[in-house]
């Protein structure tokens, strides 16, 4: 990629940074599709002053995560309405007039991820977790006509969760008695240095026909390797990982996005 005075820039901001795999996916697609654009981490510990700096040196779009999904709101001129309802942005555009319109793709990239599997309509869906992920997912699924559950071991951000969603809870120890088309894990349990925990045992697998994890790191959890020894289709972190950013690139640049290339891009990153 030749980088010069017309090259549009676009990144990611958070803090930390430096592990994402956003710039190696988002790059890969800019190349494939000969585009004259790249992509940066921004390290930011001031979702203020990187976005007035972003906005000063004419930056095209962002990625925003932690911590600053919330905190960017104040500072943003309009909001996608589903991402107004999720109260959280992962996506900003910057118009030619440098105004800021934020967009979550978070629950979009849930949702195509999933529709590999099954239709989401009228499906009843488990969905374990009570933070901001479980939140950006729960509305996706209310959003594609599916029937959620939430449950998490924190029964009073459980609660919250299951108020603002409208939907029904469990605590995470009754999941044996549960039955749903699909189960969900929204939170970072499986993840590494603990690629060896699952919230979910294995005995109750059975009861759900496809699994999802959107832990990446490792590619395949526990709950993963479980699940598909008791029958499941599984959905890995990566698929939602990839969905968000092909909704992403689209928003930003109004083209199809490669989106085999991006998937490519992060396999070879994760492997």
């Amino acid at each position: 990629m030749q980088i010069d005075g017309s090259t549009e820039i676009y990144g990611i901001i958070g803090n930390p940074v430096a592990h994402s795999l956003s710039p190696i996916m988002h790059n890969s697609a800019f190349e494939a599709l000969g585009l004259n654009k790249i992509y940066v981490a921004f390290p930011a510990t001031n979702a203020a002053k990187a976005l007035a700096g972003c906005r000063a040196l004419g930056v095209r779009g962002l990625s925003v995560t932690i911590p600053h999904k919330e905190t960017v709101l104040e500072h943003i001129d309009s909001i996608d309405p589903v991402a107004e309802k999720i109260g959280a942005v992962n996506t900003l555009i910057f118009a030619e007039d440098k105004k800021i319109h934020g967009l979550n793709t978070d629950w979009i990239g849930a949702n195509r991820a999933l529709a590999e599997k099954l239709d989401l309509q009228g499906k009843r869906i488990l969905l374990l977790g009570a933070g901001g992920s479980a939140k950006a997912i729960g509305f996706g699924l209310l959003e594609a006509g599916a029937r959620v559950i939430v449950a998490s071991r924190t029964e009073g951000r459980l609660k919250t969760l299951a108020e603002t969603l409208a939907c029904d809870w469990i605590h995470l120890d009754e999941i044996d008695r549960v039955q749903a088309d699909c189960l969900v894990n929204a939170t970072s349990v499986g993840m590494r240095p603990l690629e060896n925990a699952s919230l979910v045992p294995a005995i109750s697998l059975e009861n759900f026909p496809v699994v999802m994890d959107i832990v990446y790191a490792p590619l395949e959890t526990r709950l993963l390797r479980e699940a598909k020894s008791a029958g499941c289709e599984v959905i890995n972190g990566l698929s939602m990982l990839l969905y968000q950013g092909v909704a992403q690139f689209e928003a930003w640049t109004g083209e199809d996005a490669p989106v085999e290339v991006m998937r490519a891009a992060l396999i070879n990153m994760i492997s």
